[in-house]
C-alpha cells in the first residue's frame, strides 16, 4: 500500500502552473505520504487537513471579523505532492499562486464548497458561521481525524439549530467521512442540504447526479493557468428528499432527525494533482465506484 503511495504520479512540468517562489522541500520522514490535521493559529484559526491525494480547510471564528462574510463553507485545494504541504503554502502569505506542490484556487465565498451544509427552510439554505470549537483527535500518519463545533444559527424566526461535526480523512482517498449531528430547540425533523458551490472556480462546470448511489459528481471549468478542480458528494441514498440547486450551490436534502448523528462524504481532485483524474469522465468514474460505509460510529463519533 505505502509504496503504491508513493509511487503515485505527480504533477508534470508540462502541465505545472507557472512557480512562483518555491517552497523549501521537506527532508526525510517529511516527504513520507501522511494525513495531517492542524490548526492554523497564525492564520484566524483555519483548520487544514490534507492526505496523499486531496487537501482541505474550514474557516475559524476569529476569521469573520478579518474577512467579512466568512462562512461554514469547506475549501479545497490542489495538490501534486503526497506529503503535507498546505501549512508550508499558508506561511507563504500567498496560498493562490504555485509554489511547486499545489495551491489554493477555489473560492468558497458564502457557498457550500466541497460539501458544507445548512438547513433547508421556507425554500432558502439557512447557515452557520465559522466553527467555534475544535478537537484533533489524530494527526496521521494513516489519518486526519477531529471535531468541530458549529455555535447556534437561526433557521427563520422559529427554529435554532447547533452542530457537532466529525472528519475522518485516511491515507488513499478523496473522500473525507463526516459524521454531523444537528441540534434543535424545537423538535420535528430536519431538511439538511448538503451543497457543492457552482462557481467556486468560475461561472461552467459540469454536474452529474446519480441518486440511486446518492452522488453528486461537479467538474468545473479547466482554467489555462489553474486547471479543472473535481468536486463530489456521497450520502445515504436512503435519506435524500431532493436534488435540486439554490442561486449558489447544487445541492442534495437529506431527511434528519435532530441530536442523531448521520454520514456523508465530500471529496475533491485537481487536474493537474496527484493520482490519474485528469477529465470529469476520470473524476466521475472514480466519485461513483468508491466503496463507502454511511453506518455511524458507535456512541455517534
Amino acid at each position: 500500500m505505502l509504496s503504491a503511495l508513493i509511487a503515485a504520479p505527480l504533477l508534470s512540468a508540462q502541465s505545472a502552473p507557472p512557480s512562483a517562489k518555491p517552497l523549501a522541500p521537506p527532508t526525510g520522514a517529511a516527504r513520507q505520504p501522511r494525513a495531517a490535521v492542524m490548526l492554523a493559529d497564525y492564520r484566524y484559526d483555519d483548520l487544514l487537513w490534507e492526505n496523499d491525494r486531496t487537501a482541505h480547510r474550514i474557516y475559524g471564528h476569529a476569521l469573520e471579523a478579518a474577512e467579512p462574510p466568512s462562512g461554514s463553507g469547506i475549501d479545497a485545494w490542489g495538490k501534486n505532492v503526497a506529503w503535507p504541504f498546505m501549512d508550508r503554502q499558508l506561511r507563504t502569505g500567498d496560498q493562490h499562486a504555485f509554489h511547486g506542490e499545489g495551491l489554493d484556487f477555489y473560492n468558497v465565498g458564502s457557498a457550500r464548497g466541497d460539501g458544507g451544509l445548512g438547513i433547508w427552510y421556507d425554500n432558502k439554505l439557512w447557515t452557520s458561521r465559522n466553527f467555534v470549537r475544535h478537537r484533533i483527535l489524530k494527526n496521521g500518519p494513516d489519518a486526519a481525524d477531529f471535531e468541530v463545533d458549529y455555535a447556534p444559527w437561526p433557521v427563520d424566526v422559529g427554529r435554532r439549530v447547533w452542530e457537532t461535526r466529525r472528519f475522518t480523512l485516511p491515507l488513499g482517498t478523496a473522500f473525507t467521512r463526516q459524521v454531523s449531528t444537528i441540534s434543535s430547540d424545537r423538535p420535528g425533523p430536519l431538511l439538511v442540504g448538503i451543497g457543492i458551490g457552482k462557481r467556486a472556480t468560475g461561472d461552467g462546470g459540469k454536474l452529474t447526479v446519480d441518486r440511486a448511489r446518492g452522488a453528486l459528481s461537479f467538474w468545473g471549468p479547466d482554467d489555462p493557468g489553474h486547471g479543472a478542480m473535481g468536486i463530489a458528494i456521497r450520502v445515504d441514498p436512503a435519506m435524500i428528499a431532493e436534488i435540486r440547486d439554490d442561486a449558489d450551490n447544487h445541492l442534495v436534502l437529506l431527511r434528519v432527525v435532530p441530536g442523531k448523528p448521520f454520514v456523508y462524504y465530500s471529496g475533491a481532485a485537481w487536474s493537474r494533482g496527484v493520482g490519474d483524474i485528469r477529465s470529469r469522465a476520470d473524476w466521475d468514474k472514480y466519485v461513483m465506484a468508491a466503496r463507502l460505509d454511511f453506518t455511524v460510529p458507535a456512541g455517534g463519533r
